[in-house]
């Protein structure tokens, strides 16, 4: 008869290296922790809810918020904005019709500001033609759809050159916005180096009700590239 002890699912369960057993003892380490804080598991939720916001404000996505009228009508005073703070890393960059916010220190001002991109590196922007359009590499370009109602392409007259890794950024609003166009005589001439862009503006968040996916307009897709002559999409 054989006599020798088996051993009861007790005895597996609790054996070193048995899978399960790191689970549980990862477990336990959050009850420990969870049973010193104030508050217990609910504190320490909060903790991690923390954590992991402040982790995407960082290396992801920030909200912004829209402190005036120069974005109007697309982009209202107090709209909360979602900004993609991973849209130009690896590689990318800002493109003609992008909604923007980025660093004004030094050019604009000590603040972040939110801009359309008109004219990245290396193109030719003008304004305006007889019809009254901003013309890129001689492309004249329909702003109808987003500028804001009565407005005019620009009622100040120029004619840049962007330089590369720059970007000439005008707002929607154009009779109520201060952008390139006022900093022409600034150093850099009111040109935003792509490397204190921010990110992307992709969604309006807050209220609710403006909840909208900014998208780029297809105006700015047929633009020709200012060095190959095709279209820059």
């Amino acid at each position: 008869m054989d006599t020798e002890a088996q051993p009861t699912e007790r005895d597996r369960s609790s054996h070193p290296g048995t899978p399960g057993t790191e689970g549980r003892s990862r477990f336990a380490l959050v009850a420990r922790v969870a049973e010193w804080l104030p508050g217990g598991r609910i504190t320490l939720t909060v903790f991690v809810c923390l954590a992991f916001l402040l982790l995407l404000n960082a290396f992801a996505a920030q909200p912004f918020q829209i402190p005036s009228g120069s974005m109007e009508q697309g982009l209202r005073i107090g709209d909360r904005v979602l900004v993609n703070k991973l849209a130009y890393r690896f590689g990318a960059e800002p493109r003609r019709g992008d909604v923007i916010v980025f660093d004004g220190s030094g050019y604009f001002g000590d603040a972040d500001y939110v801009k359309r991109v008109v004219g990245v590196g290396g193109d030719h922007v003008v304004c305006c033609d007889k019809k009254g359009r901003i013309e890129v590499n001689g492309r004249p370009v329909d702003e109808t759809a987003f500028l804001y109602p009565g407005d005019t392409a620009s009622g100040v007259p120029f004619d840049v050159a962007v330089p590369a890794g720059r970007l000439f950024v005008l707002g929607d609003h154009r009779s109520d916005s201060s952008d390139s166009r006022d900093h022409l005589g600034s150093p850099g001439g009111g040109m935003i180096p792509v490397s204190d862009v921010i990110g992307r503006a992709d969604w309006i968040v807050w209220p609710y009700r403006h909840w909208t996916h900014l998208t780029r307009p297809s105006a700015y897709a047929r633009v020709p590239d200012a060095t190959t002559g095709g279209a820059h999409g």
